[in-house]
């Protein structure tokens, strides 16, 4: 089965926009072993910066990086097995591999 990791950018308004990514699955990770992955490189269980996760940016056009009620993290939703198409140019190992070398700064406190 494939995986689908999906997430979201909520502006500072709570207007939401979503995005889906599905991965292959060569080696037939597990749901649980893909979340624990996933939620230990998120900053306080919940977020990550697109561009260290290498994942589409959701922000709405309007995003202003001065603005006081908008911000520049994302927001994990959720994983899950699917028979969906392949949407992802790397497979769940490969993107996984990449979390893993993320430096300690993704663990900072927002």
């Amino acid at each position: 089965m494939n995986i689908k990791f999906s997430y979201l950018y909520r502006d500072g308004s709570n207007y939401k926009n979503h995005n889906q990514i599905v991965f292959s699955n060569p080696n037939s990770r597990t749901i649980q072993e893909i979340e624990k992955i996933i939620r230990e490189k998120l900053i306080e269980n919940q977020w990550f910066y697109c561009k260290e996760w290498n994942v589409p940016d959701m922000h709405f056009s309007e995003f202003n990086y001065s603005s006081q009620i908008d911000h520049d993290w994302h927001e994990f939703e959720s994983i899950e097995e699917t028979i969906e198409t392949v949407t992802g140019s790397v497979s769940i190992d490969q993107f996984l591999l990449g979390l893993k070398g993320q430096s300690s700064p993704l663990r900072r406190t927002v």
